[in-house]
């Protein structure tokens, strides 16, 4: 890259340190910034340095915020009885973007994974079954992602709430997508499925 400039390779370098972006799309996106508009330039930098300013984590449920707490937790219409735990702020999202579900929602901020040296006290557990405590939550619904350290999350959390019978826990159903051919589905997801059959009638 000695071809360019010190500054445009300093920009396709911090580019290419962007998750699935390599030299030549850092390149690429170096070129096209460098040929657009000052103004929408000028606007990109803002934007990520407003964002590195700005955002916090929601002091009920740890979601990405502008303020302390976040506008679903802000929402009066949303049900606080029910709390949806997932793993990350874009679990959170794919399942809004569903509209299938109206509750409340606590994010872990990770999962459990001891071969990565992530125990319990490492993800906010502990803020969970604080919120769990104060006697509004009647379900909680555990949606972490179906591999080895989100179901062992899921197991763990339901473990500790087997001493609260008042407390509902529920796991969200997985199996065959919409569409799917049972040939192309693997062993695991096929017994997942097989598991949670339900009844037609």
């Amino acid at each position: 890259m000695d071809h360019y400039p010190s500054s445009m390779i300093n920009l396709i370098t911090n580019l290419s340190k962007l998750p699935g972006i390599g030299k030549k799309t850092g390149e690429r996106l170096a070129l096209h910034i460098l040929r657009s508009p000052y103004r929408e330039a000028e606007q990109l930098a803002q934007s990520i340095l407003e964002l590195k300013q700005k955002i916090r984590l929601c002091h009920e449920c740890f979601a990405l915020s502008d303020h302390t707490q976040c506008a679903i937790c802000q929402n009066p219409i949303r049900d606080r009885s029910i709390v949806c735990v997932v793993e990350n702020p874009a679990d959170m999202a794919a399942i809004e973007k569903s509209g299938a579900y109206s509750g409340l929602y606590h994010i872990l901020q990770g999962v459990i994974s001891p071969l990565d040296g992530v125990g319990p006290d490492d993800i906010r557990l502990k803020e969970l079954f604080i919120r769990i405590q104060k006697g509004t939550i009647k379900e909680i619904i555990l949606a972490t992602n179906t591999n080895v350290e989100g179901e062992a999350t899921a197991g763990y959390i339901a473990a500790k709430l087997r001493a609260l019978p008042q407390i509902k826990v529920s796991r969200i159903a997985s199996g065959i997508p919409m569409g799917g051919e049972l040939k192309y589905i693997d062993p695991v997801t096929l017994k997942r499925a097989i598991d949670t059959r339900y009844g037609m009638k």
